[in-house]
């Protein structure tokens, strides 16, 4: 009897204890139904229009030569009943983006095509067109990168939505406090799957870390900062500051390495009250030795090739033992002054989504039907301007013809 007593005392405190240690990193389900509910968008005034009749106008007037308004494009994206038709858009959007109208694209145009595009299970034309924006004047909002992102994090494919994050950093769209909390979300979680990644995609983690981190005040903000700065300051070691920040909305001073160890000092401050994952003190422990020891080759492999490495960036490589010995110390005061946390990334997003993210979206929201509002305050002046274009132009016609037809019988009566 005794012994039962014990077993099952064992177990619950075991239960406990398990319990404790995912609680931590319990997350809600992302963005909630309330978000993504595409009731609100759905349920706005939309134009019927029979597609095939906007094709066949949209072709007749690129043929002449003339520029198709922003609202046939809008109307033709708005009534999208299918996949098919997805690929038919996808069509129009790009003779669009290269006409004289292609800055007229519609905000709300590019929201319905994302909404369209996951409606009916067409992401990867989403993420064509996308990654492809210049050719096809696809810069989304706020709000429309949220949906895109939350569909592939629900899916669980941490791939896409590193993809997803790195267009919102290209697009320097971290306003949002959601966006960067599902963006962190992504960006811990990828990392956490150990992906082999070339230097051009550690230069766009390190980015997207970064910049998203830079507007979080707390210890997971902090902690991707260190960790962007410290893949940011690997690719400058090895492939110099220009493929930084090249194509990047990114600082071209070099000292990424540098910039890493002063958040390492800030943390440290008195007036600080954060912490610095142990996970990305890690990282760049490993990196500053991995450094120490094969930088001269690398850099004797990079001059054989077409690379040209500069002063700025030999200068740099020089600070490699000293940046090794301020880590050192630096690491030291964080363990002094007890602010390093011993969970990882992972777990810092995951409560941060928890805590965080309800309250951003509720903000979202309301904001998002204020948009809405705009949106359809605009689309209806635009409407009345073409009525009243039209108008004009039968105005026009009826006065030529009158006119043609005045003209007619004064030479038939002076015969």
């Amino acid at each position: 009897m005794a012994a039962t007593v014990l077993q099952r005392c064992v177990w619950m405190t075991k239960g406990f204890a398990k319990f404790a240690a995912h609680r931590f990193t319990a997350t809600r389900c992302l963005l909630s139904a309330s978000y993504t509910d595409p009731k609100i968008w759905e349920e706005r005034e939309l134009d019927s229009q029979n597609l095939a009749e906007l094709a066949a106008l949209m072709d007749r007037t690129y043929e002449r030569k003339l520029p198709v308004s922003s609202l046939t494009i809008s109307r033709f994206v708005d009534n999208i009943t299918s996949r098919e038709e997805i690929e038919q858009a996808e069509y129009y959007l790009y003779k669009f983006r290269h006409s004289p109208n292609c800055w007229y694209l519609r905000d709300w145009t590019i929201h319905s095509w994302f909404r369209h595009c996951l409606k009916y299970n067409r992401r990867d034309r989403a993420m064509y067109t996308l990654k492809n924006k210049v050719q096809f004047g696809i810069f989304p909002d706020d709000f429309t990168f949220n949906l895109l992102l939350d569909s592939f994090l629900k899916d669980k494919d941490y791939k896409g939505a590193f993809s997803v994050v790195e267009e919102i950093m290209l697009q320097e769209a971290f306003d949002l406090p959601s966006t960067r909390i599902l963006s962190l979300h992504a960006l811990t979680s990828y990392l956490a799957t150990k992906p082999e990644l070339t230097w051009q995609e550690e230069r766009d983690l390190g980015a997207s870390l970064l910049t998203a981190g830079m507007k979080q005040g707390n210890s997971l903000g902090v902690s991707t900062q260190l960790l962007g700065c410290s893949l940011l300051g690997k690719v400058e070691m090895l492939k110099g500051i220009q493929a930084v920040f090249r194509g990047a909305p990114l600082m071209w001073t070099p000292g990424y390495l540098n910039r890493a160890l002063v958040v390492m000092e800030t943390a440290c401050a008195p007036e600080q009250h954060v912490k610095i994952s142990q996970e990305a003190l890690d990282y760049l422990n490993r990196l500053l030795q991995e450094l120490s020891v094969s930088l001269p080759a690398e850099s004797e492999g990079e001059s054989k090739t077409e690379e040209v490495v500069d002063e700025e960036d030999e200068l740099e490589r020089t600070k490699i033992p000293e940046y090794t010995s301020r880590f050192k110390d630096l690491s030291s005061q964080l363990q002094a002054l007890g602010r390093v946390d011993t969970h990882d990334l992972q777990a810092l997003a995951s409560a941060v989504v928890q805590e965080e993210l309800g309250a951003a979206e509720a903000a979202d929201l309301v904001q998002y039907q204020e948009r809405l509002q705009q949106w359809e305050q605009e689309r209806r002046a635009l409407v009345q301007r073409e009525e009243e274009q039209r108008e004009k132009l039968q105005q026009q016609r009826e006065a030529r013809a009158a006119e043609k037809s005045k003209e007619s019988a004064w030479r038939a009566r002076h015969r």
